[in-house]
């Protein structure tokens, strides 16, 4: 398996640290791959790695492996992927609460905080309902710390009224994929469909245009219609 690896971050004891191609995963392994992974949550990663995805925005590569070693030690002595996540989302949060980013955002007015969250509208996909690209790095300090790739508010509290975000850590080349996922879910939801039955059938539509291209555009204007 080359194509996932970009380059090797780190030697931990036995566990190398790679920075991997997390679309090709994604369309070629397994679509629910997002920021990071270790074998015990993903079994095409080998035992002894941690896998992050090429990164597009601020560094979090530290967070990410300080979860990692949390819930790889202790899934790897028997513990549920569930409880370990609990115990390494705790220690991810404590360090994000850390960093100087995190203090800068906190000590403002907390209304303001949306302000440093929204980076760019996306006009083309915008109408009744926004899309925004947001600062992935402060929403999961601020807000949750499991939010990755993208979510809207009828999942998320947080999220104002009538938005869509896209993770800045998303690749450009996948932004739309993930949008159309968001856009199609967010409309069922909005229907009165369950999360679970939503999610299923946005990464249904989702999965068919990243083997079918071609269809993307289409599909996100009808669903951007559907929003509206």
């Amino acid at each position: 398996m080359k194509k996932p690896y970009v380059r090797k971050l780190d030697q931990i004891g036995k566990v190398s640290v790679w920075i991997v191609n997390g679309q090709y995963i994604r369309k070629s392994i397994d679509e629910e791959f997002t920021n990071f992974g270790q074998h015990f949550r993903f079994r095409f990663i080998p035992r002894n790695e941690f896998w992050i995805d090429q990164e597009h925005g601020p560094g979090e590569q530290q967070f990410f492996i300080d979860h990692l070693l949390v819930e790889h030690r202790l899934m790897a002595g028997g513990m549920g992927y569930d409880k370990a996540l609990v115990k390494a989302d705790a220690v991810e949060c404590q360090e994000r609460r850390r960093s100087q980013l995190v203090k800068a955002v906190l000590s403002l007015n907390r209304e303001h905080i949306i302000e440093d969250i929204h980076k760019t509208l996306l006009k083309k996909y915008s109408g009744t309902v926004k899309v925004w690209v947001v600062n992935g790095e402060l929403v999961r300090s601020v807000y949750f710390i499991d939010f990755t790739e993208g979510g809207h508010d009828k999942v998320y509290r947080f999220i104002p009224r009538n938005e869509v975000w896209l993770d800045d850590d998303l690749a450009s080349a996948e932004r739309k994929f993930v949008l159309l996922h968001e856009l199609h879910e967010r409309h069922l939801m909005s229907l009165g469909w369950p999360y679970s039955q939503a999610h299923r059938s946005a990464s249904k539509i989702e999965y068919h245009c990243r083997a079918h291209p071609e269809d993307l555009e289409a599909d996100l204007q009808a669903e951007k219609g559907k929003n509206n």
